[in-house]
Order: structure tokens, then sequence, then C-alpha cells
């Protein structure tokens, strides 16, 4: 067993006093300013621009400062949110079926199966609601009932209808919404936009976040930037995984050079396998395709009853609808009465596993269960559900060459969203002074488990409304353009960074990027992705600094540093990712008990559910880099359950 280092010392999570409806509301009014005349002295640099980023991005533009914001894609539009499908949620009882910022509340806490932070969580909750006018007010076109009243959906993990949505393409429209608000900030020059440059290092001077090192995609060139903070926007890890619902682009280079810089890195195993994604073909794969949660609202999951028909419909010798309805096991209606088919995401996802590991799974694999409209087409018509999700089926259709209205979806999980992220407080600031952290980057608000349509909602409530109110409360405390490029440090990253690239190029060895990066992702989806065991995670600890070993001896990156080197640049992304894996596993080895995505088959109840060990993992994990080589050392902050108390989470 390894002994890690743990440390009595963890920063303050700046928390407000008083009860927990009142924390927000006494914050505000309390918050130190900053006089208007004086926000344009400051300079906000924002690494990403996504929903958190083109959101605190355009807000903050909007306030007076002067805004940086790079994003390695071609354009802000092309951030990965783009790709969220089902909706975001809002405690805005429009349907008059018990909602509240409470229900909210609870019902993202129990959700995260009681491992996020109460404060942040409910401060998430309040401000939802006003996510929807912000973003209605931009006209992103949510669906409508006939009267002309938004509409709303149910997703895993609630009981009501609290889900707004546009058809399959909800992260498209809420991004074009932020991204039209930065654009009219670039037009007035509040905001300057570096498309196409990656961040590659965290400058700090005098132990605060001053500055970043970018590469220039198209030229090669490698270039510094200072400001007053800056605010890291960059999404999740789960391409650690390779094999993740993620663009391949998604990566976790910013947040991991931020973590080697001194911020603590906060539960880094708590990924999330969503249980509704097209199933692996092959090993020619480079990702995975989402079929969005809010496709459980009117598909029922199930598998065959026997090992025997499912082992006919694996090899095609009959088909969905030859089956008939005594023969079928819906699992999740029949586990979890109470939710259904809408069970939280982590709960959908092992029992899709449990049904497969017993030999019931139909693709060709055996690693796949039905997702069923049968039952909601005749009941609601082909063009009501056509209306609800017509664009989730023309994907699946063009990518299997399957027509779901005719013959059920195949789904399997999948890994997608990742909870852990850089420490934060209250303020959104990690604990590298100056440094922020917000949307999926960060741990906050999710505890171990994600319910659907939170993402969204978080990636908007911390760049619209909680980043705007908090920033003043670093930055009235710091001189504006106190450090420019001129400082040593700048220098110093620079260098380093092109010392990486420089040794990448240098190997010249026979493997491609791709072949290292697909073998650490089998090694981690297969010893610490839906289910993990001290064993498991032992082998993995042990193996991937071999992987990385071989990697800097025999990998292969063509081209130069100058131009466009797409090699390069995953080169650099896999080099982050085959260390940050180890900490994974260390974070998974250590936490002895089951919670939400962290399933240790060890600690599991008589019925296979998750089981806590409240009384000794009852804290956040945060990591503090000692080296590449050396055990990170962890500091605990203890979570306290005083509005909503810790029970055995059950859905059933």
């Amino acid at each position: 067993m390894i002994e890690f280092p743990v440390s009595d010392w963890m920063p303050d999570a700046c928390i407000p006093e008083g009860p927990i409806q009142d924390k927000w509301t006494k914050y505000k009014r309390d918050a130190k300013l900053i006089n208007p005349n004086n926000k344009r002295k400051y300079t906000v640099l924002i690494v990403g621009s996504g929903l958190a980023g083109g959101a605190a991005a355009a807000t903050l533009a909007e306030l007076g400062y002067n805004v940086k914001c790079f994003c390695y894609q071609d354009s802000p539009r092309r951030a990965h949110s783009i790709a969220a499908q089902g909706g975001i949620n809002a405690a805005k009882n429009y349907q008059n079926d018990g909602d509240s910022v409470y229900r909210l509340f609870y019902d993202t806490v129990k959700g995260g199966d009681f491992r996020a932070r109460e404060a942040n969580v409910y401060r998430l909750a309040e401000v939802s609601a006003n996510i929807i006018d912000q973003c209605v007010a931009q006209g992103v076109p949510f669906g409508r009932e006939y009267g002309g009243l938004l509409d709303n959906r149910s997703f895993g993990g609630a009981q009501l209808k609290r889900t707004f949505y546009s058809r399959g393409q909800t992260g498209q429209q809420l991004l074009l919404g932020a991204y039209q608000a930065m654009e009219k900030e670039i037009a007035k020059g509040k905001i300057q936009m570096y498309s196409r440059h990656e961040m590659m290092d965290l400058v700090v001077v005098d132990g605060e976040a001053k500055g970043i090192v970018v590469r220039n995609m198209i030229t090669g060139e490698i270039e510094s930037y200072a400001g007053d903070t800056v605010l890291l926007a960059t999404g999740g890890y789960g391409n650690v995984f390779f094999l993740s619902t993620n663009a391949m682009g998604c990566n976790v280079t910013a947040a991991y050079k931020a973590y080697k810089r001194g911020a603590f890195f906060a539960n880094p195993c708590y990924t999330q396998i969503h249980p509704t994604c097209i199933p692996v073909k092959g090993d020619y794969q480079s990702k995975l395709t989402l079929m969005s949660e809010s496709l459980r609202n009117d598909g029922r999951v199930w598998v065959p009853k026997s090992r025997e028909v499912a082992e006919k419909i694996r090899t095609k010798q009959i088909k969905a609808a030859d089956v008939p309805e005594e023969e079928r096991d819906y699992y999740l209606e029949r586990k979890y009465p109470s939710f259904g088919n809408l069970a939280p995401r982590d709960i959908s996802s092992r029992a899709a596993k449990e049904q497969c590991d017993d030999g019931r799974g139909i693709a060709v694999t055996g690693l796949g269960v039905f997702l069923d409209f049968g039952d909601s087409i005749r009941r609601m018509g082909k063009e009501w559900i056509a209306g609800q999700y017509g664009n989730l089926f023309d994907m699946y259709e063009e990518i299997t060459d399957d027509n779901p209205y005719e013959t059920p979806m195949m789904i399997y999980p999948a890994v997608h969203y990742t909870m852990g992220g850089l420490w934060v407080d209250y303020n959104l600031m990690s604990s590298l002074k100056g440094l922020h952290v917000l949307g999926e980057a960060n741990f906050s608000d999710h505890g171990a488990n994600r319910l659907g349509a939170s993402a969204l909602m978080q990636g908007l409530a911390d760049g619209y409304f909680v980043i705007p109110a908090t920033l003043p409360t670093y930055l009235a405390g710091t001189k504006p353009g106190s450090v420019t490029t001129a400082a040593p440090e700048f220098k110093a990253a620079e260098d380093a960074v092109k010392e990486q690239i420089n040794a990448l190029l240098d190997v010249k060895g026979t493997r491609t990027v791709d072949s290292f990066h697909r073998e650490l992702g089998l090694l981690l989806w297969e010893n610490c992705g839906m289910a993990r065991t001290r064993e498991s995670l032992m082998k993995a600890i042990e193996r991937i600094p071999q992987i990385r070993k071989e990697f800097w001896k025999n990998v292969r990156v063509p081209g130069t540093t100058t131009g466009i080197n797409a090699e390069l640049e995953k080169a650099c992304r896999v080099a982050d990712f085959l260390e940050f894996a180890q900490l994974m596993c260390y974070d998974a080895l250590h936490r002895e008990e089951s919670c939400g995505g962290h399933f240790r088959v060890e600690y599991q109840m008589p019925d296979g559910e998750a089981k806590r060990n409240d009384d000794q993992f009852a804290y956040v994990a945060a990591w503090e880099y000692k080296g590449v080589d050396e055990l990170p050392v962890l500091h605990k902050e203890a979570l306290s359950f005083d509005n909503v108390h810790l029970a055995i989470r059950s859905y059933k």
C-alpha cells in the first residue's frame, strides 16, 4: 500500500457566514467593488472560450475590464461546449411540479453522492434561473410549448421537469449566445481574441498567477502575455482515456501546468461514464459519440432476459423486434422504480455494465444495450418524437446506418465529463493566488457525479454571474499593470516550453503519438474506469511510468517547431496525460470507498450499489505537486452537510 504524505494545512474556502440561503446575497452585499473608471486599467487573461470562458469574457468586457481571450480552436464558436445536446437545468418551476432552488440544490448534492461543497452548489441553484432569462434575451431558441411558453424536459436524478432545451443541440445554441456577446465586445475593442493559440504554461510572479505562455498554432511561435489575473476555463480531462465523447483536441494541459505551478488538483479520480453512447465498433476508432441523456425521457432501456436470446441478436439471427415483451428486461425500471430510465448517470452506467457482464449484451462485441422508442412512438407519434429529438436520430442513423424510428438504438457507457478539477474557493480562486478557474476545469459543484444538464448550468453561472462578482475580491488588492512580460519569470517559462518541444522533436523514435495515447487510455479504462480495485489501480500505477519512459525514448513527432504541426500539438498534450494519469490513479487508490463515478469494487452494498465511507472520506482530496516521480501531498477540505444530511443515496 502506498503511504501518501498528508498536510494539515488547507487553503480557506472563503465561504460566507450565515444561513445557506443568505450566503450569496450577503457576499454580494459586502463584496469589494472597483470603480468603473478603474476597471479599464485591469487586464484579465481568459484561457478557453466555451460557455464558461466565453460568458466570462463577454461579461467582464461589458463591465469595462480589458480582456484577452485565448483558444486553440479557429473560432470561439468551435469550443467543445457546442457538443452538449440535451439541455440546461434551472429552478424556474415553469411546470408547476414542485421545483425550487432548494430542490435543485438537494438533487445536485445527492446526485454528487454527498461529495460537493454545499455553499457552492446552493449558489449554483440560486443563480440558475437568471441564466435562462439571460439566454432568452440573447435570442437562444429554447424549445417552447404550443402556447409559446418555454418548455421543459426531465433529466436523470430528478423527479420533475427543470431542463430547458433546444432539441438536441442546446450547447450549440447557448454557445452562439455567448459568442455573439463576445463578438460585440471584440468589435468595441474590449476583448482581444487570440484563436489558434494554445496555453503551454502558467507564469507565476511572487507567488501569484500573472501571465501565460502560449504557442501560436499557425506560426509555431512561443509567445507570452501578462495580465492582472488569469482565468482558466479549459474544460475537463476525459480524453486521458483516449476513447471518450470529447473532441480529440480536448486536453488537460492548461490545468495540469497550473497544478505543476502550485495550484492544487482536487478529486481527479471523479470521472463520469455516460450511459448513452454509441458502442465501440473496433480498434480503429479515435472517439465515441454521445447520445443525449434527454433520450431517456422517452426511450426505454432493455436487454433480453436470457443469454441465449442475446446471443441470437449479437449474431444477427434475430432482431430486437423479434423479442416478445415478456422476454425483455427493462432493468432500470425494474431496479429503480421511482426514477426508472432517468436514474443518474453513474448508476445507469454500472447497471448497463452489469447486464453485459451477465452475458446479455446485444452489440456484436457484447457491450451494448437497447434504447427503445417503440412505446413513445406508438403513444405520441413519430412527428412528435422527431420534434423533440430529430437531429439526434439523424446523427445516430448517419453513424450506424440504423433508423431509430424503426429499430432501437444500441448504447453503452463511455467516458464523458470529469467532476475533478483544480481546487477553488468560493471566489473561484485556486490555491494559487490570482488564478481563477471556471466551469468543468474546477471541481466545485458536482461532487462525485454530475447530473445531466448541470454542466451548461455551471459553465454559464460561473461566467455570467459568479466571476463578475467575485473577481474584484482579488483585483481590488492588486495594482493594475504591475507585472509585464519583462519579468524574468516569463523568459524562464518560455525557455521551459521550448525545451520540452525540442526534446519531443529530437526523440525521432518509431511509435506514433496516438499509439501511446491509445495504450494509456486502454490501461486506464480497464483499471481506473467504471470499476476499480486496489489491484487494478496498483497495476496502472506501476505501468504508467513505464509507458511514459517509452514515450520519451521512442515517440516519433514529425515536422518542425515552425508552422502548423498537429502531431507536435498532440505530443505535448499526451506528455501531460502521461503524468496526470498517475495522479488520477493515486487519488482513486487513496479513496477507499465507492461514491458516484468512483466505484471501488471492494466497497459496495449487498445489492451492488456504491458504499460510501463518510467517517473517513467526507472531504475534498486536494493534491499538491511535488515532482513527476514524487508522491503528491494530500490536503483535505472537510465537507459538512448542514442542509442536506448524509444518507444512503437511493433512487429506488
